[in-house]
C-alpha cells in the first residue's frame, strides 16, 4: 500500500444530491481505473438509478450516499444502508455500507467509514456489513481473488488495495462467495444423465412464454425467494423489485436463456442466463449518448456476446433435500447450457454462490466448473 499523504481533517464528505455530488459519486471510478485493463466502465444510467431513483429498494430500505472530497477534488465514495427487511441478528440492527470507491489512503477510508457507521449509529444499527451495492440481490462482497480477468454483468472489481484498507477499518470476513467459470458445451456425468433422463417423465422443462410473462416472472420470483428463504442474509425480493429486473430480463434475454420446471403444470424450479454486457460496452465508458445506444442495440441484437452468466435460479425448498432436487438443478442447467450453446456462447460464470453452500457447489462442480472469482462480505460491530 501506498503511504498516506493526507490527515484526516484535509478530507471534506458532501452527502450526494445536488447535480454535481451526484456526477462526482457517479464518475469517481474513472479515476480509481484509470490505469485497471480489467475494469469495466458501468452504465452511467444504470448506476445513478440503482442509487439514487431506486423507488422499489426504497420502499423498505433507506440510503444516503457521500462524497469524499480534498481540495475540492473528488477522492472517495460510500453508501450506508439500513434495510426494513434485513432481519436481526443477535446484537441487533444490521446495517450495511457500499459502493465504496477510494483512492489508497487511510485518511480517506476513516472518513468514509466514520460518516458511514455514524449514519447507521444514528438509526439504531448495532453492526455494519458489505459491501452490498446496494442489497443482498444485486452486486456484492468485495473482490479478493481474480483481478486479471473483467467482471462479468453484475459482479463488481475492485484495487487490491481495498480488502487491507476495509480490514484496518475494523471489519472482519464474515462470508466468501464464489464465482465458477465452465464452458457450455460439457459433457455431463452419466449418473446425472441417468437421473434426467428419469425424471423426465414427470418433470417439463419450458422457456420464458411471453404471452404469460407476468405470470411468469411472479412464478421465478415466488421460486427464488422460497428456495433461498433459508440462506444466510436472506431479504426476499418483493413485487416491485422483480418486477424491475423482469424489464431489463425481457429487454436483454431470448426466451431460451429462462428455463422453467414444471412438476403437473406447477413451477419448481427455474434458472435465469444474463448475456454478458460488459464484454460489449467496454469502449463505451459507461456512455450511450450520443452513439453508445446504437452500437450496444446491434452488439445485443446482431453480434451478440460470447460469453454469459447465471445469475438467477431456485429449486423449491420442498424439493431441495429429496432425491430429485439435485436432478431439478441439473434439468434447468442443462436446458440452458443447450441453449447458449446454440447462440454461440463459449463462457459461462455461475454465481454467485455461497462458499458453505455445499450441495449447490457440488452440483456446479459435477459439470466441470471451476472457481473464478472470490468475493468476501465484511462486518463490525458498532
Amino acid at each position: 500500500m501506498s503511504s498516506d499523504t493526507s490527515d484526516r481533517d484535509q478530507i471534506t464528505l458532501v452527502e450526494a444530491k445536488s447535480r454535481q455530488t451526484v456526477n462526482d459519486f457517479l464518475h469517481l471510478p474513472e479515476r480509481i481505473y484509470a490505469g485497471d485493463a480489467a475494469w469495466v466502465a458501468p452504465l452511467m444510467f444504470e448506476q445513478k438509478q440503482r442509487v439514487f431513483e431506486n423507488k422499489p429498494l426504497f420502499a423498505h430500505c433507506e440510503v444516503a450516499a457521500w462524497v469524499a472530497y480534498r481540495d475540492g477534488t473528488p477522492v472517495g465514495r460510500i453508501t450506508a444502508q439500513l434495510d426494513q427487511m434485513q432481519p436481526e441478528d443477535a446484537a441487533g440492527k444490521i446495517g450495511y455500507f457500499g459502493m465504496l470507491e477510494a483512492i489508497d489512503e487511510s485518511a480517506v477510508f476513516d472518513a468514509l467509514f466514520e460518516t458511514a457507521q455514524d449514519w447507521l449509529r444514528a438509526r439504531g444499527a448495532a453492526s455494519v456489513r458489505g459491501p452490498y451495492n446496494l442489497s443482498i440481490n444485486e452486486d456484492l462482497g468485495l473482490l479478493v481473488d481474480n483481478f486479471e480477468d473483467p467482471p462479468f454483468i453484475m459482479m463488481g472489481h475492485a484495487p487490491r488495495y481495498y480488502s487491507g484498507r476495509v480490514e484496518e477499518q475494523g471489519f472482519e470476513a464474515v462470508k466468501d462467495l464464489l464465482t465458477y467459470k465452465v464452458r457450455p458445451d460439457f459433457v455431463a456425468p452419466d449418473v446425472m444423465q441417468k437421473l434426467a433422463t428419469r425424471a423426465s417423465r414427470t418433470v417439463k422443462i419450458r422457456t420464458l412464454d411471453r404471452k404469460n410473462k407476468v405470470a411468469d416472472f411472479e412464478a421465478m420470483r415466488d421460486m427464488f425467494n422460497d428456495a433461498w428463504s433459508d440462506n444466510w442474509g436472506f431479504v426476499p425480493f418483493t413485487h416491485e423489485e422483480f418486477e424491475e429486473t423482469a424489464k431489463v430480463l425481457s429487454l436483454l434475454l431470448p426466451d431460451d436463456f429462462i428455463q422453467i420446471a414444471e412438476i403437473e403444470g406447477r413451477p419448481v424450479a427455474f434458472i435465469t442466463a444474463f448475456p454478458n454486457i460488459n464484454e460489449l460496452i467496454g469502449d463505451l465508458r459507461g456512455r450511450l449518448l450520443p452513439f453508445g445506444w446504437a452500437k450496444l442495440l446491434w452488439r445485443i441484437k446482431v453480434t451478440g456476446a460470447r460469453s454469459a452468466r447465471v445469475a438467477l435460479m431456485g429449486v423449491r425448498k420442498e424439493y431441495q433435500y429429496s432425491r430429485l432436487g439435485p436432478t431439478l438443478a441439473f434439468l434447468v442447467v442443462d436446458a440452458v447450457r443447450k441453449a447458449m450453446v446454440k447462440r454461440n456462447v463459449t463462457s459461462v460464470e455461475m454465481g454467485w454462490v455461497l462458499e458453505d453452500n455445499d450441495g449447490m457447489r457440488h452440483i456446479i462442480e459435477a459439470v466441470g466448473s471451476t472457481i473464478y472469482k472470490r468475493y468476501r462480505v465484511y462486518q463490525k460491530t458498532l
